[in-house]
């Protein structure tokens, strides 16, 4: 069985059968299978927007070698006489918790949150009263913050591809669509998240693993470096290892673990307002139509040197998207981006921040918990502007000129917005580099300027890092990882898993 790589130009809307013609004439037979490796929109040309796809191609009438093997993560099983707490159910802690149980570890998995059927309860109920729940809400819950995002499956990073394969297989596996394993921006959607965390849950149940929700973690018990037991709001758990895996939310489990002898330091963040467009707007400037047969929605990456002290970037951005409320705590007031699998509400959303080094920004050495001190600050004033969870808002053109706003303007957030003056709400440095990007964006996109600003963007990153070793052990401790965007050492669902597999893999191997 003989195997080739093939790459097409096909249109957006092309069919299975389009595609079988193309390859049978390409390489002259009529019975083989294919299998898409990749595929990747082509917008560059606004007359000729096509699909570039890469496929795979096996059959007796092909001379050559088979199919290459692709290489996959090797999880060697036997019964280990070692229990393992992890904390956190997001990417990171749930992928290392997997691993581990395959392993043949006795893994329990404590989510503070409540399961995702409960959370999107609680979150409803948050959004049609403006009573925040602290256990179901966007930041905490079964599968972290990702689960209630556009489940963006994208990953810069080369150095993973095992444990990147390894998440995918199990998202498909557990009902994500098969394209996620072959699109060049691979996304699920917040509708099949819930889905596919409910399937992750009985798998690992199902191998034996245990998992405790609404169960927080209040303390941890230190010997001689080594963690003993945690306190958690059901109780004492012992346990030989210990993976803590708190996303970019959990500060006062941050300040727990600074208070307990782990070890972090400030890092780079980002900090800045969601904008929002109509999706058409952003549908005809990438691509000169409204829309296109086979697309769902038009994206977009945007960078600037703002000010050339800090650069200002797009994150996260959210096709057919919605603007929700994001907070962690009661009496903060941030934002964020979510968007189904199809793509097709009628905004589109994005982080749009400035990269922030607070050395920089204070003018001396900033500790780790004055790090978070900043951002809560930071957080806390635009609840006490708003009083409530109404988002702070302005145009774009407005928060350029430094000009009141007034009028009423149509968003996809839930809560209301209150007309404010961000450019004051937000450091003065952090401003000039915002307006200075924003004038970039608008000659980028057209049509850009006449967006609005919204809220505040403050979770792109945790702004902190723990210190800990290459396997993800926290330094000074014997048995204590740290992994995923809590550590501060990742970001994004793939390279937040991939993080907790890897450290995971250390004890494995």
């Amino acid at each position: 069985m003989g195997f080739r790589e093939l790459t097409f130009k096909l249109p957006t809307d092309f069919s299975d059968e389009q595609l079988k013609r193309k390859i049978a004439n390409k390489l002259r037979i009529n019975n083989f299978t294919f299998q898409i490796e990749n595929k990747s929109l082509d917008a560059r040309n606004k007359r000729n927007i096509h699909w570039l796809v890469k496929v795979g191609v096996s059959s007796k009438e092909i001379k050559g070698p088979e199919r290459p093997q692709e290489n996959s993560l090797h999880i060697s099983y036997r019964k280990r006489n070692k229990s393992v707490l992890v904390v956190g159910s997001g990417p990171a802690g749930f992928f290392s918790a997997f691993v581990l149980q395959k392993a043949g570890f006795d893994v329990t998995l404590v989510e503070r949150g409540t399961e995702v059927v409960e959370r999107a309860k609680g979150i409803a109920d948050f959004e049609n009263s403006g009573r925040f729940n602290p256990v179901s809400n966007y930041a905490f819950g079964e599968g972290g913050a990702g689960t209630f995002s556009d489940g963006k499956l994208t990953s810069r990073t080369k150095r993973i591809p095992n444990e990147k394969k390894f998440i995918i297989d199990n998202y498909i596996a557990a009902g994500a669509p098969a394209e996620i394993g072959y699109l060049a921006h691979p996304h699920v959607g917040s509708d099949n998240l819930k889905i596919i965390t409910q399937n992750l849950r009985r798998n690992f149940r199902d191998i034996g693993g245990k998992i405790l929700f609404e169960t927080k973690l209040k303390d941890l018990t230190i010997k001689q470096n080594r963690v003993a037991s945690a306190t958690t709001s059901n109780g004492e758990i012992a346990a030989d290892v210990f993976f803590i895996a708190p996303g970019h939310s959990a500060y006062d489990t941050y300040r727990m673990l600074i208070k307990r002898g782990v070890q972090f330091r400030a890092k780079n963040f980002a900090i800045g307002c969601r904008s929002e467009h109509p999706q058409a707007i952003i549908n005809r400037a990438q691509w000169g139509c409204e829309n296109l047969p086979g697309v769902k929605a038009a994206e977009y990456r945007l960078t600037s040197t703002g000010d050339d002290n800090h650069a200002v970037y797009t994150f996260c951005m959210c096709p057919g998207g919605v603007v929700v409320p994001a907070t962690a705590f009661a009496e903060t007031n941030i934002v964020n981006g979510m968007s189904l699998y199809n793509r097709n509400a009628k905004f589109a959303n994005a982080a749009c921040v400035a990269a922030v080094n607070l050395d920089r920004l204070t003018g001396r050495e900033t500790t780790a918990l004055e790090a978070l001190d900043w951002v809560s600050s930071l957080e806390n004033s635009f609840w006490e502007f708003s009083q409530n969870y109404a988002a702070p808002f302005c145009t774009i053109q407005n928060f350029i000129n430094q000009k009141e706003q007034s009028g009423v303007v149509e968003s996809s957030y839930p809560l209301d917005l209150k007309p404010a003056p961000l450019w004051e709400m937000l450091p003065q440095q952090l401003t000039k580099s915002l307006q200075n990007g924003l004038k970039h964006f608008s000659r980028k996109i057209k049509g850009y300027e006449t967006g609005i600003l919204l809220g505040l963007e403050s979770k792109t990153s945790s702004p902190i890092q723990a210190l800990r070793e290459a396997n993800g052990l926290c330094a000074e401790f014997e048995n204590l990882y740290m992994v995923g965007e809590g550590s501060g050492f990742a970001g994004g669902i793939i390279s937040s898993g991939a993080d907790g597999i890897r450290a995971a893999m250390t004890l494995v191997e």
